[in-house]
């Protein structure tokens, strides 16, 4: 069956995954959304799709087709919106009976989760959250392997993530805390929803960095101890063995190195796979990675203890 698909953020950056991901999996896109018409990435996905500037005309348009019936109306909505407005798109796709695809973070938030709970319940649709990162192969291995992992062992890990942004970044909603949530809720939620994931729930935490552009603190959960690096700045790529693609990601496990830097192409298509077959990324699996990175960014910088990430404990992103 091919569904239908109506879209928000048309013109952000994550956009054409999500474009992609929907005609990748046989399905159309009918309607979209964004205040700005630089949309034109359209016409490779899909050109007949409605745009609209304005919500109030897009959400008429979509209840009009929900009252002319099933083949019709929209039955997914993906959002790919500011991270601030993701609660009230997700709202306007149930209430026009669509189930809801939201780029991370869900919200910002984690009481805006059980409103939408309720709201699930209420409609009778479903909202998943593409964390992409649960579909990367080599992290699906990783969980494989660590599942093995004696539960009174824990592993010791150094995640640094540094994908270099220009100027435009911190003069766009991403750098506006309470727009995007900052670096630890635009980029950060997904790594450590995945770290979660493989090593269990968060115990306690410490922040040790926090700029605008990058970020920097310890995770300590059930199964490891996590020293963690996020970075936007291009000047950092200089301090890692990067593959000259510009983007560093790394995990070392136990002093053991897992780069993990290529395979990210096709993620989201994948992530939408999963959830068109009743797999996706539910709103209960959100909640423990909203709920810690809303604690990280509203917490107290502290002095860095033993658990630092080497950058710190060397100065070197300093130099």
């Amino acid at each position: 069956m091919s569904f239908r698909f109506a879209l928000t953020g048309a013109a952000g950056y994550i956009a054409p995954k999500h474009m992609k991901a929907i005609i990748d999996t046989g399905n159309v896109l009918v309607a979209t959304l964004d205040p700005h018409d630089s949309v034109g990435i359209l016409d490779r996905f899909a050109p007949e799709a409605r745009f609209f500037s304005e919500p109030e005309r897009f959400d008429r348009y979509l209840e009009k087709l929900k009252r002319k019936g099933d083949s019709y109306r929209i039955h997914w909505m993906s959002i790919c919106s500011p991270n601030y407005l993701h609660d009230a798109h997700i709202r306007i796709a149930l209430r026009v009976g669509a189930d809801a695809i939201c780029e991370k973070p869900l919200v910002l938030n984690p009481w805006n989760l059980d409103a939408l709970q309720e709201l699930e319940i209420e409609t009778g649709r479903r909202v998943f959250c593409t964390l992409q990162l649960r579909q990367h192969p080599d992290i699906i291995n990783l969980r494989k392997r660590e599942q093995t992992l004696d539960l009174n062992q824990k592993r010791e890990i150094d995640l640094t993530y540094i994908t270099p942004r220009g100027a435009w970044y911190l003069s766009s909603w991403k750098g506006n805390l309470e727009r995007s949530g900052g670096l630890i809720s635009n980029i950060g939620v997904h790594f450590f929803d995945m770290l979660m994931w493989i090593y269990g729930s968060a115990i306690e935490f410490e922040v040790h960095l926090s700029e605008r552009k990058r970020t920097a603190g310890f995770l300590e959960l059930e199964r490891a101890n996590v020293r963690w690096f996020l970075s936007i700045d291009s000047d950092d790529i200089a301090f890692t063995e990067g593959d000259g693609s510009g983007t560093f990601r790394s995990i070392t496990i136990d002093g053991k190195e897992i780069n993990f830097s290529g395979g990210f192409s096709d993620l989201h298509t994948e992530a939408y796979r999963a959830i068109l077959e009743g797999n996706g990324t539910t709103i209960g699996d959100c909640r423990k990675s909203v709920q810690l990175v809303h604690d990280i960014r509203n917490s107290l910088i502290v002095e860095p203890s033993e658990n630092v990430h080497k950058f710190l404990a060397t100065g070197s992103y300093l130099s």
